[in-house]
């Protein structure tokens, strides 16, 4: 017995021993650093220095240009310092200066910070050569399904936060030096100790490069770089930040002029609706883990419009939240049902038939306790044509459990309207990391609403479903979920396309990476199956069965190609554009798409793509197309096209829908940049027209112009003729945010 008792205690600390040599300690600074964007003070050499290594477009190879990283911190900050050497300086490319980039075109250096050390949500810190300023939000470890800005996502660049950054720029390379404060991350410290995941990231453009530490392997996806569960663990000893209260009042000013067609139909009638108001956001860091916010009179104003769309489904679109206030970890919220399909979607908020309603204020409270992540949201509204004031309230907690890639949660979301009705949801989910690749997620939720009797242990108002998921593009691929919707299930605060319904989707595949010397980066080769079956008649809603080719070039070009055959059952008619009826019955046909792209960093950068075949009873086919145009560091150019071809022989109908968006960027600087997006929709016969200017000297103060113009394009037809323009608004904004 002693004798295993020894091996057991040798065990524990061969354990420990191999758990302390896995994580870095950060020492501290030892000396004062001149913030001034070049690295060359000689405390800096003294920190903890990151070596990189070649992530895309051959992993594990040595990258083919020379960086420098350090990593460091005080009393207040994290400090990152940077020297990103080049051969020749002159293949360095900058080509813009916007507050949060997407492009992939300009080089880029960055850090990502698990923050909580949760494996799961991340927060990203990047600049590029002009010094400006991304920070983004991971949630759901990278793997899509978050609530990021587009259905699927799992990035979020809305999310900002309150950090500094400056570059410099030398014969030979670029100089980056980050000062993030403490009080701008969440954390969870033990016994002084603090632990954080870490992946740092460099692009090299002209190179279509990726470097990063620590090394990755891209078997687990190109954009496996920004995935929280690869993240190196770092260590922090002593690290106390202050908690100030941030107020930020804004005060707006503005007008819209509208025409409507009066009663009779026969004339416009105008109406001006001028506007100055003005509100409060506070932010307060009770403690290291907890942020807490209050609103009063939320105003979106800034935000921009959103991408017109046009549907050829039986189901409601999905438009992505691009709030600011439902940003700040946002993905704690996230309670996925199926696709952009959630139990909790925050666009519920203030808005109603499409329109923008009045929020009178609400809290919201983030972080962790423990070992539980905590989320908390109420929010009021005001009364808006028809629609009674409601509130909106949801609860979140996720647990870590078994190892440091599963989770256990619960959710609780109400809608409650002055008229005294009712809809509460509530949840349990769990996601299991089986091994390396292969996790298990697991959701049971329901509803209950006072328009509908429904038991509690009753299926009716329940959802359920389970998911094996394989995280990996290499080797054997496979996905299977099984999802049950009850006929009942209708969470108000949610967003879903129907219920009643069994659901089964699956896909099995094989990925190849041909290795150094192919031009290939990979491809797959994979079967998706999905079937959807009514419970109310026992007939299937939709089935697809759809064969799939991927593939990746070193050289950044991609294509995606599928041929598939689908079912469809219309349990009822619906109507399509130019008053087109879909007719209840059951449908086959055969439908092909295709995804092409270009290599992202270029300067003229595209994606387009090809759909089409059959389409219910009849044929259909789609194609788009979507240049950008990175003419310099100050201006950018971009725009996308969309057509639409219906046609049904046997009734002789058919429809065409061209849809159009130009936008425009101009930076002056990495502060004051102007936009300019336009819209068309032939469906609807409209423009849509939508400026901004934005001026931010520094974090929380931000002075915004905005117009927004419609307009019917063609007016041939119309009787009465409408006005030049049937809305037109301009708005000023000014934000002024008081640290504590």
């Amino acid at each position: 017995m002693k004798k295993i008792n020894f091996l057991l205690f040798c065990f524990i600390l061969l354990t420990i021993n191999s758990m302390a040599q896995n994580e870095i300690q950060i020492k501290p600074l030892n000396a004062t650093l001149e913030f001034d964007g070049k690295v060359s003070e000689p405390a800096w050499k003294l920190c903890q220095q990151f070596p990189m290594t070649m992530h895309f477009p051959v992993y594990n190879s040595a990258p083919s240009e020379k960086s420098e990283v350090y990593i460091t911190f005080d009393d207040n900050y994290l400090w990152v310092g940077a020297i990103l050497y080049y051969e020749n300086v002159s293949n360095m490319v900058s080509s813009s200066k916007k507050r949060d980039e997407e492009s992939e075109n300009s080089d880029a250096f960055g850090i990502l910070l698990d923050s909580y050390n949760d494996n799961e949500n991340a927060l990203g810190f990047f600049t590029m050569p002009s010094g400006l300023k991304i920070d983004y939000a991971v949630s759901n470890d990278g793997q899509g399904g978050g609530p990021g800005p587009g259905p699927g996502g799992s990035k979020n660049y809305t999310w900002n936060s309150y950090w500094d950054v400056k570059t410099v720029t030398t014969e030979d390379a670029w100089h980056v030096e980050m000062r993030i404060p403490f009080s701008s991350l969440r954390f969870q410290s033990v016994n002084e100790i603090t632990r954080m995941g870490l992946i740092i990231n460099r692009n090299v453009s002209h190179n279509n490069e990726i470097d990063t530490y620590p090394a990755i392997d891209t078997k687990y996806g190109r954009d496996a770089n920004t995935r929280p569960s690869l993240s190196q663990t770092i260590v922090f000893e002593k690290i106390q930040p202050r908690n100030p209260v941030y107020i930020s009042p804004y005060v707006l000013g503005g007008t819209t002029r509208s025409y409507e067609l009066n009663e009779a139909g026969d004339n416009y009638v105008k109406n001006d609706d001028p506007e100055f108001t003005g509100g409060l956001d506070v932010k307060y860091n009770l403690n290291n883990n907890l942020t807490l916010d209050f609103t009063v009179n939320t105003d979106f104003a800034q935000v921009e419009a959103d991408d017109e769309q046009v549907n050829l489904t039986r189901y409601s679109l999905f438009f992505p939240e691009k709030r600011l206030f439902f940003q700040e970890r946002n993905g704690i919220f996230a309670y996925e049902l199926g696709g952009p399909q959630e139990l909790f979607y925050s666009r519920n908020i203030g808005i109603a038939q499409g329109e923008p309603v009045t929020i009178y204020g609400g809290a919201r409270l983030v972080g962790r306790l423990g070992k539980w992540d905590v989320g908390f949201l109420d929010m009021n509204t005001a009364e808006f044509n028809g629609t009674p004031a409601e509130n909106f309230g949801v609860a979140r907690l996720r647990k870590q459990v078994i190892n440091e890639s599963s989770y256990i949660g619960a959710i609780l979301t109400s809608r409650i309207d002055f008229d005294g009705n009712y809809n509460v949801a509530y949840g349990l989910d769990g996601i299991f990391k089986i091994n390396e690749l292969d996790y298990l997620n697991v959701k049971l939720a329901q509803s209950q609403d006072k328009s509908i009797d429904a038991e509690l242990l009753s299926l009716d108002p329940t959802f359920f479903s389970i998911e094996l998921q394989r995280r990996a593009e290499e080797g054997l691929l496979y996905e299977g979920k099984y999802a049950y919707w009850g006929k009942n299930f209708d969470p108000k605060s949610g967003f879903i396309f129907l219920n009643n319904i069994h659901e089964l989707r699956g896909s099995l595949g094989y990925g190849w990476f041909p290795g150094e010397k192919s031009s290939i980066f990979n491809y797959s080769l994979e079967a998706d199956f999905e079937l959807t079956k009514r419970m109310e008649d026992g007939k299937i809603e939709r089935m697809e069965i759809a064969p799939q080719f991927k593939m990746d070039l070193k050289s950044g070009y991609g294509v995606f190609l599928s041929y598939g055959y689908i079912q469809e059952g219309v349990l009822h008619d619906f109507h399509l554009p130019d008053d087109i009826i879909i007719e209840a019955g059951d449908y086959s046909f055969w439908g092909f798409r295709s995804h092409f792209n270009t290599p992202r960093t270029k300067k003229v950068v595209a994606s387009f793509g090809v759909d089409g075949g059959g389409f219910y009873d009849g044929k259909q086919f789609s194609a788009n197309f979507e240049p950008e145009f990175n003419v310099s560091a100050s201006l950018q150019l971009s725009a996308f096209y969309q057509l639409d071809k219906v046609k049904f022989s046997n009734t002789n109908q058919q429809f065409t829908n061209n849809l159009a968006r130009l936008k425009a960027t101009y930076m002056l600087n990495t502060k004051l940049s102007m936009s300019a997006l336009l819209q068309y929709n032939e469906l609807e016969n409209i423009l849509i027209i939508n400026y901004r200017l934005r001026f931010n000297p520094r974090d929380g103060n931000d002075f915004y112009l905005v117009l927004n113009d419609l307009k019917f394009v063609d007016k041939t037809d119309l009787t009465p003729e409408p006005p030049s323009y049937l809305n037109r608004t301009i708005v000023l904004k000014y934000t002024h945010t008081f640290r504590l």
